[in-house]
C-alpha cells in the first residue's frame, strides 16, 4: 500500500468517526460498498485509489450537505 492510500484510508477514518461522533443521524448512509474494500485474496488484495478516493469526497460532501441544511 502506498502513502497516498494509506492517507486517503485515514481520512476516511476521520471523517467516519466525526460522522459517528458529531452526526449519528447520518451513520446510515455510512454504507461501506465494494469499492472501499480490498479485492482479491489476503495474499494478492488491492485497493482502488480512485475508488477509495470518492469514497471519501461522498463521505464529505455528506456532511457539508447536511451541515449546509442545519
Amino acid at each position: 500500500m502506498n502513502d497516498k492510500t494509506r492517507q486517503i484510508l485515514t481520512e476516511i477514518s476521520t471523517v467516519t468517526r466525526t460522522i459517528e461522533n458529531n452526526y449519528p443521524e447520518l451513520q446510515k448512509y455510512l454504507d461501506e460498498t465494494q469499492s472501499t474494500l480490498p479485492s482479491g485474496d489476503n495474499h494478492s488484495a488491492s485497493i482502488n485509489e480512485k475508488e477509495l478516493q470518492s469514497y471519501l469526497e461522498e463521505l464529505k460532501r455528506l456532511v457539508s450537505e447536511y451541515d449546509d441544511k442545519h
